[in-house]
């Protein structure tokens, strides 16, 4: 996930600005390459809106990992155990990258756990994550239970064989059940055997693949919400035609310049060709300067390399922060009318704006329809390294909707397994965005959180930052970006 770090230097940034009465502040010069401290994606959604009051009292879980029946059914048998009392007083240790409000709403969420099965879930979360896992990896001294924003941190683990397949743990059965195969497809990694496996089982995520715009304005405006790509293009070329800019769009985050492009390629790597080609660009199989990326890439470039598209013109891009670029969306009228970012951007919205009123969503269109319904996401995976009843016990109840149903109660979270049911949402907007994710046809992880952080959180970064401000051309950037990859 790209970081709460970002989000928090943000959020103090615009602060100072607010105060200063001042501009955004211009992104690096675009020859000068991101600092890469540690892979970064897009930031976590750990502001959502407030729920409503009647959908915060959540109602007893309906999920099969809410009883010792329920459990046992899908032959979740430590977890049922676990609430028959046969692991009362054991403790499980946990970490991951949750602090401060997330650390808050993840303690909230273990509670009913705890209380019914008499287990504790020891948790110890860090802004340091990447470099303390590390550590502890190194040391021997890793907790029982690791919750990983970037899954592509894991998949080193995984081959050294100090993270456990997550089958050893949960039936493969009830997880062929209880999540879509794409999900199974991103978990599997490259044993210690050489063999591939599941590393983890997802536990929550955030939706990257959206585009939100002024409902208010727009419905008044007589716009109608694209399904397919050629009606989005069709619906820009009607905002220009209407004397209007249809897109909003930055891509400045000090160091982490450029990582909103790296997002927009993603996206139409999965509208423009298949998921197998994706994975074997995530893995560098696939050059960024072959064919396959080279096209996904010019499928959105005609539109942020041309000023009537982009709001500022093309030259705004580069230097309009990324949590700025929707704010002239809320003017009155709008300034521009589509931005297309993860469902944490809200965080940014005006305070005052009403999801739903104001402001909506919808799913990014597809572009060649043999590829389906993609969907991007960022989440956490949740591994396991010791093999203990206790921890099997908490590793399947996370693979339930009971345990990740209070987070959803209280906002911020999306929930990955089928079990999870609208009514579990507390915030409406997100129960919409779910219904997105679930209706997809394919779900990949966002790609530059799984590639090196030499590459997916530096010279990509530097790369689309370089072409989109023209200090360098497209295939110059490619090549570029594919000299930086490790070498085995």
């Amino acid at each position: 996930m790209k970081r709460l770090t970002i989000v928090t230097l943000v959020v103090l940034f615009s602060m100072v600005l607010a105060a200063c009465g001042g501009a955004a502040t211009p992104a690096p010069v675009p020859t000068a390459a991101p600092k890469a401290a540690a892979p970064t994606a897009a930031p976590a959604p750990t502001m959502a809106p407030e729920p409503t009051k009647a959908a915060a009292a959540a109602p007893a879980s309906a999920s099969v990992g809410a009883s010792a029946e329920g459990a046992a059914s899908k032959g979740l048998t430590c977890l049922a155990d676990a609430y028959n009392g046969k692991l009362k007083g054991t403790k499980v240790s946990m970490t991951g990258p949750f602090v401060d409000a997330d650390a808050v709403k993840f303690e909230t969420s273990k509670k009913a756990f705890e209380q019914a099965t008499g287990i504790t879930i020891e948790y110890a979360g860090t802004k340091e994550f990447e470099a303390n896992i590390g550590t502890q990896m190194a040391a021997g001294t890793a907790p029982d239970v690791i919750d990983w924003p970037q899954p592509g941190l894991a998949s080193t683990y995984f081959k050294q064989g100090k993270v456990l397949p997550v089958t050893k743990l949960v039936p493969e059965s009830w997880l062929k059940e209880n999540y879509k195969q794409s999900w199974l497809d991103m978990s599997t990694m490259t044993g210690a055997d050489a063999n591939p496996a599941m590393s983890g089982l997802w536990w929550r995520f955030n939706g990257k693949s959206l585009v939100w715009y002024p409902k208010k304005a727009f419905d008044a405006a007589g716009y109608t919400v694209p399904t397919t790509w050629d009606e989005l293009l069709k619906l820009q070329d009607q905002i220009v035609a209407d004397g209007d800019t249809p897109w909003c769009i930055g891509i400045g985050s000090g160091a982490a310049t450029g990582w909103p492009a790296t997002d927009w390629a993603e996206d139409m790597m999965l509208r423009t060709t298949s998921p197998e080609n994706y994975d074997k660009w995530v893995k560098g199989e696939l050059k960024f300067s072959s064919p396959e990326v080279k096209k996904a890439i010019e499928t959105f470039a005609p539109i942020w390399n041309n000023d009537k598209m982009v709001y500022g013109g093309k030259a705004a891009i580069v230097t309009t922060q990324f949590s700025d670029a929707p704010t002239p969306m809320f003017q009155n009228p709008p300034k521009c009318w589509l931005h297309r970012q993860g469902n944490f951007i809200t965080s940014f919205f005006p305070k005052e704006a009403v999801a739903g009123v104001d402001y909506d969503v919808f799913y990014l269109p597809g572009v060649d329809a043999q590829y389906g319904k993609p969907f991007l996401i960022a989440g956490d995976l949740v591994s396991a390294t010791q093999d203990r009843p206790e921890v099997c016990a908490v590793m399947q109840y996370l693979s339930t909707a009971a345990g990740v149903e209070a987070w959803l109660a209280a906002g911020g979270a999306l929930g990955p397994q089928n079990d999870v049911t609208p009514e579990m949402y507390g915030v409406p907007l997100e129960r919409t965005i779910a219904g997105l994710a679930a209706a997809a046809t394919t779900v990949r992880f966002d790609a530059s959180d799984l590639m090196p952080g030499a590459v997916g959180a530096g010279s990509e970064w530097k790369g689309f930052t370089d072409y989109f401000s023209g200090a360098a051309d497209l295939d110059t950037v490619l090549k570029n970006i594919d000299a930086s990859w490790p070498k085995q």
